[in-house]
């Protein structure tokens, strides 16, 4: 962000320490360190905000896209089978399926109880 080197940064704190004074440099330090650590929370902050914004924006975009999309409702009717007329909605029919069989006849003749 910043091109500030090793060199730089030595000279800044050589003239706060002239400035301020050994006494009160602590303090400021302490204080701008805080104060730092707001703004870097506020900024990250900001930055959540808008890519949440941002992924919203997009999933609407895809969703109203889909929805729209007559390539879609004509895959919808082939795997079911209907051909919806213009205005219909299908109701799904619930799906009866069998209960799974885990053992065969043969395996419940060789189990005994003991």
């Amino acid at each position: 962000m910043f091109d500030i080197g090793f060199t730089e940064i030595i000279f800044i704190m050589v003239i706060t320490l002239l400035v301020v004074g050994p006494e009160r440099l602590p303090r400021i330090a302490r204080a701008a360190g805080l104060w730092l650590g707001k703004l870097r929370g506020f900024v990250s902050s900001v930055k959540a905000d808008i890519d949440k914004e941002l992924a919203t924006e997009e999933l609407k975009k895809v969703l109203k896209k889909q929805a729209s999309s007559p390539e879609l409702e004509e895959l919808v009717n082939t795997v079911t089978g209907d051909a919806l007329q213009a205005g219909e909605r299908a109701v799904a029919a619930p799906v009866k399926t069998k209960p799974a069989v885990t053992h065969s006849a043969a395996d419940a003749a060789d189990e005994k109880p003991e």
